[in-house]
C-alpha cells in the first residue's frame, strides 16, 4: 500500500497540466470540396471526390465522380454525368450514394393482355466507381401474379422472386414474403441491372397460379433500399392497388476502383486518393477498390489534403459523456474529476469528495515521503545522466557528419572580403521548434530521399527543411565539403541551400521556401496553367530551368551534377519563376574513374540509359533527364503510364517511334501546335531528340540547350511569329547546326 501511494504521488508531481486555449480550440470551417468548387445542388451536399465542373472531381479514368446539377427545375436535380442516374444524397463516411430509379411496370386487362408498360430501361454501372449495395438493397416483385427478375450485361439471370395472390389478411400481416409482394437478396459486385416482369397468359392463371379474385391490375419489379421497403412498402395496400409510375430509392456502394485494393493504391503516391495525413485506407467490402476514412478521433473529408480535423469530444457529451473537467486533445480527450473529488468522471455519480486527511493518512504520507525522496533524487540523477548522454550523442553525430570541418570552412569564408555567405549550422532544437516537432500538418512533400517540412525560423524566415530517410557512407570531410560548395550556389533559378543540422544521425538540410508547388503539379495536377499564357509560361520555365542546370555544370566550381532532374524537382514561386530543387542525388563532378563509379539513383522515366548501363553519372545524364522534362511540357503527358498498353507506357519511346514515322506532332499538346509555327516545332523537336540520344557524347551541353531554348522563346514572342516571317530573319532566330 505504501508503494502504491508513493507511485501515485510521483505521477501527480510529474504529470503535466494540459490546457487547450481558445485559439487552439477554434478551427476554420470544415472543408468538403476543392477551392472555388460548388458544394451543393439544392439541399444535397457534394463532397470531393465528387464534384461539378472541370477540376472539381477526382478524374482517374473511371466514371461516376463527375456530377451535373440541373438548376432550371423548381427543385434542382443532381445526376451522374454520362448515365443520368439521379442522386438524392452522398456520404463519404459510409461510402454510399442514394439514387432514385423508376420501377418497371406492366398493366393487364381482364383477359391478360398488356394495357400499359414503363420503366424498361437498364441501369449500367460498368466501368464506374459504383456498385449496387448487396447489404442495403432487395429485389422486389409487387402485385400478383408476378415473377420479377433482373439479368446482367450478358443476359444471364441474376436474382428474382415470385409473388402470388392470396387472402387479404395475409397481405396486411405479411412482410413482403410472397403474397402479392416478394423480395430477394442480390449478389455482391453487381454493376448492371436490367429488370423484367414475366407475363402470365390467361391459360396459366386459369390453371391455379392465380386462384383468388383479388389479383392486381399492375405488377412491378424494382430494386429498393431495404429500409424503404420495411418502412414504406410493407403492409400498405395502396401500393398493391396503384397503377401509376413511381421512383424507388436504391443504395449504391462507391469506392475508388481504378486499382484493386489499398496495397496497390499506396504504391502510386501520385494517384493515391487518401490525401489527408490523418486518414486511413480501407479495402472495399463490395467489389474491388478502396475507401478512405479519417483516423480515430478525427472527422471530415479524407480525400482532401487538410480534410480531416480533430473532433472536440468535449462538445459531444451525448457520444462522450464527461461529468468532470473535460480537456480536448488531438485525436482524443481527457476527463477528470474536479479538484477535491476523485473517481470515474465518465459516469454521472462517479466523482465523490475525497476523504479527510486523517491521522492514519498523515502517518502513511510521512512514511511515503521518506521512501519517495530517495527515489525522486535517483530519478533526477537518471535524468541528468540521460541529458549528458544525449549531448555526447549529438556531439558524436556532429563530428561524424563533418561539423568541425564545415565550421572551419564557414569561418574562413566569413573572414574573406566576399561576405558572410549566409550559410548556417542549425541545432536540432531550432528545427524542431520551426516545424512544431516535425508535425504531420507541416509536411510539404515526400520523395525518394526523405520528407520535406515547412518551417518558421525565429527571425520569421519561412524555410523548407529536408529530413532524409537514408544516408550514404560518404567520408566525413567529403560530405562537409559538398555541403559547403552547394551552399555557395547563387543563381536565381536554383533553390538556395541556407544551412544544415549535423547533430543527428542523418543530416537535415535547410532550403529557401518556394511557395507555388512543382512543375509536375502545373502540367499534370489540379493547379493547371492558364490557357491564355500556358505555353509561353512553360517555355519560360524551361529556359530558366535549363539556365540553372547550365550554371551548375559550367559556372560552379567544381561543377555540380544534379542526378535527378524531373518536373517534380522544379519548383515555382508566386510569379511562376522556376527554381531547380532537390539535390538529394547531386554529386560534385568526378575527377577520376574511381569517383565516377556509384549506385544508380534517380527516377524511372527520366534516367539516362547510358547511366543505367555504366553506373557513371555525367553532365550528359542531366541533359537526357531534361529532355524528358521538355517532352512533358510539349505533350502534357507523364513520363511513364502504368495503366496503358505496354508499348505506350514510356513517353520517350512513344515519341521516338512517332518521330521515325513523321507522326510526332500528333503527340504534342493542342495548345503547343496552335501557338507555335511549324519551323519552331521542328527546331524544338530536333533539340529534344538530341537530348534523348542514347549516346551521351552526341547530346548537347546544358549551356547549348539553354541558348537554343532562349532563341525559341524570343522567336515565339517576335512579331514575325504572329504573321508571315521574313525567311532570312527567321533563319537567324532558328539557326540550326
Amino acid at each position: 500500500m505504501v508503494m502504491t501511494l508513493v507511485m501515485q504521488l510521483m505521477l501527480l508531481l510529474l504529470l503535466p497540466v494540459t490546457r487547450v486555449s481558445a485559439q487552439e480550440q477554434q478551427q476554420p470551417p470544415q472543408q468538403v470540396v476543392r477551392p472555388s468548387c460548388r458544394d451543393k445542388c439544392g439541399n444535397i451536399t457534394i463532397p470531393y471526390p465528387f464534384g461539378i465542373g472541370a477540376g472539381c472531381f477526382r478524374n482517374d479514368g473511371r466514371g461516376g465522380f463527375e456530377l451535373e446539377c440541373n438548376d432550371s427545375r423548381s427543385t434542382p436535380r443532381l445526376t451522374v454525368a454520362g448515365n443520368g442516374i439521379r442522386i438524392t444524397s452522398l456520404s463519404i463516411i459510409t461510402s454510399e450514394a442514394r439514387a432514385l430509379l423508376r420501377a418497371t411496370r406492366r398493366c393487364y386487362d381482364s383477359k391478360g393482355r398488356i394495357t400499359g408498360r414503363s420503366g424498361d430501361t437498364s441501369v449500367p454501372l460498368i466501368g464506374s466507381h459504383y456498385l449496387f449495395s448487396q447489404a442495403r438493397n432487395r429485389l422486389v416483385a409487387l402485385g400478383c401474379s408476378n415473377l420479377g427478375y433482373f439479368v446482367d450485361a450478358a443476359g444471364y439471370y441474376v436474382s428474382g422472386c415470385m409473388a402470388v395472390c392470396g387472402p387479404q389478411h395475409f397481405i396486411e400481416l405479411g412482410s413482403c414474403t410472397g403474397v402479392a409482394c416478394c423480395q430477394s437478396t442480390i449478389p455482391p459486385a453487381i454493376d448492371y441491372y436490367e429488370p423484367y416482369v414475366l407475363d402470365f397468359t390467361k391459360e396459366q392463371t386459369d390453371k391455379g397460379i392465380v386462384s383468388y379474385s383479388n389479383s392486381t391490375t399492375c405488377r412491378y419489379v424494382f430494386l429498393a433500399e431495404t429500409k424503404w421497403l420495411t418502412t414504406t412498402l410493407t403492409g400498405k395496400s395502396e401500393y398493391l392497388n396503384r397503377t401509376n409510375n413511381f421512383a424507388v430509392p436504391v443504395i449504391l456502394d462507391w469506392a475508388v476502383r481504378n486499382v484493386g485494393n489499398c496495397s496497390a493504391a499506396k504504391r502510386n503516391t501520385t494517384d493515391y486518393a487518401c490525401q489527408s495525413a490523418l486518414s486511413d485506407c480501407v479495402d472495399s467490402k463490395n467489389g474491388n477498390g478502396y475507401q478512405c476514412n479519417c483516423s480515430k478521433g478525427y472527422e471530415g473529408n479524407p480525400y482532401l489534403q487538410d480534410g480531416c480535423r480533430d473532433i472536440d469530444e468535449c462538445k459531444r457529451k451525448e457520444e462522450q459523456p464527461c461529468y468532470g473537467v473535460c480537456a480536448n486533445t488531438l485525436g482524443s480527450h481527457t476527463c477528470q474529476c474536479p479538484p477535491g473529488t476523485s473517481g470515474d468522471a465518465t459516469t454521472k455519480t462517479g466523482c465523490r469528495p475525497k476523504d479527510n486527511f486523517t491521522l492514519a493518512l498523515k502517518v502513511v504520507t510521512g512514511v511515503s515521503v521518506g521512501v519517495f525522496l530517495p527515489l525522486f533524487m535517483c530519478f533526477w540523477l537518471y535524468l541528468g545522466l540521460q541529458k549528458r548522454k544525449l549531448i555526447r550523442t549529438k556531439q558524436m553525430f556532429f563530428e561524424l557528419n563533418g561539423g568541425l570541418f564545415l565550421q572551419q570552412q564557414i569561418s574562413n569564408y566569413n573572414g574573406t572580403s566576399t561576405g558572410t555567405g549566409g550559410f548556417k549550422i542549425f541545432s536540432k532544437e531550432e528545427l524542431e521548434k520551426a516545424t512544431s516537432n516535425f508535425a504531420a500538418d507541416r509536411i510539404l512533400g515526400r520523395g525518394g530521399h526523405g520528407i520535406v517540412y515547412k518551417g518558421d525560423l525565429e527571425d520569421k524566415t519561412v524555410v523548407a527543411i529536408k529530413k532524409s530517410k537514408m544516408t550514404e557512407e560518404v567520408p566525413t570531410k567529403e560530405f562537409a565539403r559538398e555541403m559547403f560548395i552547394l551552399s555557395q550556389i547563387n543563381h536565381k533559378n536554383v533553390v538556395k541551400l541556407l544551412g544544415c543540422c549535423l547533430e543527428v544521425e542523418v543530416p537535415m538540410l535547410v532550403y529557401e521556401f518556394v511557395s507555388n508547388g512543382t512543375l509536375y503539379q502545373y502540367i499534370h495536377g489540379s493547379r493547371g496553367l492558364d490557357s491564355d499564357t500556358g505555353f509561353h509560361t512553360c517555355l519560360r520555365i524551361a529556359v530558366e530551368s535549363a539556365e540553372a542546370l547550365a550554371y551548375m555544370h559550367s559556372s560552379a566550381s567544381p561543377p555540380i551534377l544534379h542526378g535527378d532532374v524531373k518536373t517534380a524537382n522544379i519548383l515555382l514561386d508566386d510569379k511562376l519563376t522556376a527554381k531547380v530543387s532537390d539535390f538529394g542525388a547531386s554529386k560534385l563532378a568526378p575527377t577520376d574513374e574511381a569517383q565516377m563509379a556509384t549506385l544508380v539513383q534517380g527516377t524511372c522515366g527520366y534516367l539516362d540509359p547510358e547511366y543505367l548501363m555504366t553506373c557513371r553519372l555525367t553532365d550528359k545524364s542531366d541533359v537526357y533527364s531534361f529532355g524528358v522534362v521538355l517532352l512533358e511540357l510539349l505533350t502534357r503527358k507523364k513520363a511513364l503510364y502504368f495503366d496503358g498498353p505496354e508499348e505506350d507506357r514510356s513517353l520517350v519511346l512513344c515519341f521516338m517511334m512517332a518521330v521515325k514515322v513523321g507522326q510526332h506532332q500528333d503527340l504534342l499538346d493542342s495548345q503547343v501546335r496552335d501557338e507555335m509555327r511549324i519551323e519552331a516545332l521542328e527546331e524544338i523537336t530536333h533539340l529534344v531528340m538530341r537530348c534523348l540520344n542514347m549516346s551521351g557524347e552526341e547530346r548537347p551541353t546544358m549551356k547549348e540547350v539553354a541558348e537554343r531554348l532562349e532563341m525559341l522563346r524570343r522567336y515565339h514572342h517576335h512579331p514575325w511569329a504572329q504573321a508571315d516571317a521574313n525567311p532570312e530573319e527567321e533563319q537567324s532566330l532558328l539557326a540550326m547546326e
